[in-house]
């Protein structure tokens, strides 16, 4: 077979010669006793890089949104979050499993929820018959509705909602700096009115490793603790840290060509019998469409040509850009699957 295509994710990402340099060259102490001077330098550079006062390097997207879920909340107490949102499908159920919260959910319109929606999931606090919200999870960029972005304007208006009722704010950017790019604008701009907001190093900045939550210094400080109840003390983590250097300062102006590429897929497919696909969707480094007739078939019949994807729910089909994936096999790509067609 030829070259396989992974559109799996962006999380096949390998790391790029500087970051393997990096890596050799790492300073590295214990950063459970804070003395891992690369780590150091990533989160002083992570919390500047977003606008926050402080930063915490974590194993994970879903270790850092777990540990910002437990820091500002206690059990019996409720999250909400949009209802496809990553944290309540993709996530374990941590929120509740290791947090005690009961998640309730609110029906977006492309990952934003409207004030009135959020406003109707908070219950008198002093009512003993419900777990009071206590904080609201917002997605930005939207993986589910396709990684679409949210504006600041956007995140200001769900922020200053929650905010108007005692409820803290979180936002799970694991593709922050997609949707920052995508939209030409800091990434501390969309979150400037989040309490706190996590984002990954490990998908199209190309780490092998990691992710930054980020927030004010007292938050952050009982979040390490966290942090070290789930697991997350790493030690001499630094090796990896050095990577996540390398992402910040080399890798995010790059994630425009990925959207290009995506911009490229989604117009191709779309002429394909039988797809069915919202351009308007394809806004970063994500495609999502229907394909006709069984989409595990579709995806299997599309891997025998070398082409890799995953399925979502509703029928869905999802193809990721990342570096690694060229306009060149992009056209190779579309060439593959417009072969699979039994009238081709």
């Amino acid at each position: 077979m030829d070259t396989v295509l992974n559109l799996r994710s962006d999380t096949v990402t390998k790391p790029t010669d500087e970051m393997y340099r990096a890596m050799a060259a790492a300073e590295l102490g214990d950063d459970v006793s804070r003395d891992d001077p690369t780590i150091n330098r990533l989160e002083e550079l992570a919390a500047e890089k977003i606008g926050k006062e402080a930063a915490l390097f974590v194993a994970s997207g879903t270790m850092g949104n777990l540990c910002a879920i437990v820091t500002h909340t206690h059990p019996r107490e409720s999250l909400l979050c949009e209802s496809q949102s990553h944290t309540y499908e993709h996530e374990v159920g941590g929120a509740a499993a290791l947090g005690g919260l009961l998640c309730r959910t609110i029906r977006g319109e492309r990952g934003f929820m409207a004030p009135e929606a959020i406003r109707q999931e908070i219950h008198d606090p002093e009512d003993v018959h419900v777990a009071p919200a206590t904080l609201l999870s917002i997605e930005n960029t939207h993986n589910a509705a396709g990684g679409v972005c949210l504006s600041a304007e956007q995140m200001k208006t769900m922020a200053d909602t929650a905010h108007a009722h005692g409820l803290k704010v979180h936002t799970d950017g694991a593709r922050i700096f997609n949707s920052a790019v995508a939209q030409g604008v800091p990434a501390a701009d969309l979150v400037a009115e989040s309490d706190s907001v996590m984002f990954c190093l490990s998908k199209g900045l190309s780490s092998p490793v990691g992710s930054l939550l980020a927030g004010p210094a007292d938050f952050v400080k009982e979040a390490r603790r966290v942090r070290k109840l789930v697991g997350g003390g790493m030690r001499q983590a630094g090796i990896l840290a050095a990577c996540g250097i390398v992402s910040l300062t080399k890798m995010v102006d790059r994630l425009a060509e990925d959207h290009a590429n995506a911009r490229l897929l989604a117009e191709g497919l779309a002429e394909l019998p039988g797809i069915e696909l919202d351009l308007d969707t394809v806004q970063t480094n994500l495609v999502f469409f229907r394909p006709p007739g069984d989409p595990d078939d579709f995806l299997q019949r599309c891997a025998e040509v070398g082409v890799l994807g995953v399925r979502f729910p509703n029928g869905q089909v999802r193809l990721s850009l990342q570096r690694h994936i060229a306009a060149a096999d992009v056209k190779e790509a579309l060439r593959r699957i417009g072969g699979i067609w039994p009238d081709s």
